[in-house]
């Protein structure tokens, strides 16, 4: 992240770290002939069936027993491996060509993207512990794979192990540097349309971990100057396809964005509302698309500041977890350059502060399409400068509008951690963006659109508050964005408050970049 070197509130600078490069092969090969560091293989509870001689009956199992010596069958049963999700075990056999094999379980069986990604990780958790640069992997069964999901099963496997691998270390005294060179994936064929699909997840991994570390990076690092600073980064290194225009406050103030920089009132770092556009390198436009991400470096709250157990100040840098889908879905398309679509990337990013030029509780805002908001929270603040964020993409004559945001507490009490909430009333597009993410594994949940809740919106002074209340709180949030989105243009809202962090490993997870990079596939003719 080249641009993160601006001084820094309290000494602190990200390192400047090498990113993994990794390649990505599709071979065909004995697989007891494959000589590298770690062999390793998806099993099911099916295929760690043995016979009445403790013997396995998997034809791939079996060939690699046989070359150790029953060792391998020996022992999984001493480990008690019998293939369940999440169970993995590791062996250093004298034998094969790679020093070690692994088995990882896929538990009763594997179709999903979902479940492919995720054995993937494991291989890449493998993988790190084994501080190995040479990976092959396989599966020992793959007959619920048809021939035409081969090229996406390979893909969510290998993009899967290198987001296992990978570990932000910038901001670590003494980092530990990933090792992993290169990715075999064995017995799934070959041919151009592997070998793109291959590349294909080399992109979006690279995407996606350049969205983790947008959200990882703190609130003294990460402030929408250098988040703006980034976003021109990805400009100028696609500058073929990508084009970058950053609006300063009073260039908001032009477009009369009074929604957006009512928030952005009390902090001393100034708000810049960043807007990239991919347009193809060739050939007729069919389709125009926005991806509109929040985009609040850090959210105190405000005058209603968040305070006492589960409020989670302490991780409010994530709350620009929207901007980093949408950038990093800008950095893969600048890559991979679908044609015949119109992609613009649009970030309204600024700090929720507190400060005596700050917005109050009770003050009312103007939004750009002359609509009036009575603020009765301040910490609802993430659907104010989404307000404006979202008449700026119906003005760039769009059909279609995807707005990510971490926009409510409610959709995690009704979701968990790890779905993401949609809402929108276009069957359509719920139709692509749902196909779109059954390809990239992320979990999406539609929710109603319940419009007799509106009524717990309304102002006695103004058109609308900002909040109604706490029953269906992520649903009159989407209600309250409806308000400033065109008739006449598509759209979906995807609160993704629950799947953009991850509790157990104190980080973020990348969430919504590969879905939002196959949606704009699919737009593509």
């Amino acid at each position: 992240m080249a641009t993160l070197a601006q001084a820094a509130l309290g000494l602190t600078h990200p390192a400047a770290v090498e990113h993994l490069k990794v390649s990505f092969a599709a071979k065909e090969i004995d697989v007891t002939e494959w000589k590298g560091d770690l062999l390793a293989v998806g099993v099911t509870e099916k295929d760690m069936t043995k016979d009445d001689n403790s013997k396995f009956e998997n034809s791939i199992l079996k060939k690699l027993d046989t070359h150790l010596g029953g060792l391998l069958a020996e022992a999984s049963t001493e480990e008690d491996f019998t293939g369940k999700t999440g169970q993995s075990i590791v062996l250093r056999l004298p034998g094969l060509g790679s020093k070690r094999v692994a088995l990882i379980g896929l538990g009763k069986s594997a179709s999903s993207m979902t479940a492919f990604r995720d054995f993937g990780e494991g291989v890449g958790a493998a993988a790190k512990t084994a501080q190995a640069q040479t990976v092959a992997i396989l599966l020992a069964s793959s007959e619920g794979i048809s021939a035409e999901s081969k090229p996406n099963t390979a893909s969510a496997i290998a993009s899967g192990t290198v987001l296992g691998v990978y570990e932000d270390i910038r901001y670590k005294s003494e980092p530990k540097k990933p090792v992993l060179k290169s990715i075999d994936i064995l017995d799934f064929g070959s041919g151009p349309e592997l070998e793109k699909k291959l590349k294909y997840a080399e992109e979006v991994s690279s995407a996606i971990i350049f969205g983790k570390e947008l959200v990882n990076s703190p609130a003294n690092v990460l402030t929408p100057a250098v988040l703006a600073a980034e976003a021109s980064n990805i400009a100028s290194l696609c500058s073929d396809v990508i084009t970058a225009n950053i609006l300063t406050a009073e260039q908001c103030k032009e477009l009369k964005m009074g929604s957006y920089l009512g928030v952005a009132a009390a902090s001393a770092n100034p708000p810049h509302f960043i807007h990239l556009c991919y347009k193809p390198p060739g050939g007729a436009v069919k389709a125009k698309l926005a991806l509109v991400g929040k985009g609040l470096t850090f959210d105190s709250g405000g005058y209603n500041i968040k305070t006492g157990p589960g409020c989670s100040i302490e991780i409010m840098k994530f709350d620009m977890g929207g901007s980093a889908a949408v950038l990093g879905a800008a950095k893969a398309i600048g890559q991979i350059k679908p044609p015949g679509v119109e992609v613009h990337f649009i970030v309204a990013a600024c700090e929720n502060m507190i400060s005596g030029t700050g917005m109050r509780p009770g003050d009312i805002v103007t939004a750009s399409n002359g609509k009036t908001i009575e603020v009765n929270n301040t910490d609802a603040e993430g659907r104010l400068t989404l307000a404006d964020a979202l008449v700026y993409a119906c003005n760039q004559g769009v059909d279609k509008i995807i707005d990510l945001a971490t926009l409510t507490g409610a959709c995690i009490i009704a979701l968990g951690q790890s779905v993401a909430g949609v809402f929108t009333p276009s069957e359509d597009l719920a139709k692509e963006v749902f196909e779109a993410s059954e390809i990239s594994g992320e979990k999406l949940w539609r929710m109603p659109l319940e419009e007799s809740y509106w009524e717990s919106m309304k102002s006695g002074v103004a058109d609308m508050v900002n909040t109604g209340g706490r029953p269906g709180g992520a649903i009159t949030a989407a209600l309250f964005l409806k308000q400033f989105v065109n008739e006449k243009v598509q759209w979906m809202h995807i609160d993704i408050a629950g799947p953009v962090w991850n509790e157990k490993k104190h980080a973020a997870t990348g969430f919504g970049i590969s879905t939002l990079v196959e949606w704009v596939l699919k737009n593509s003719s």
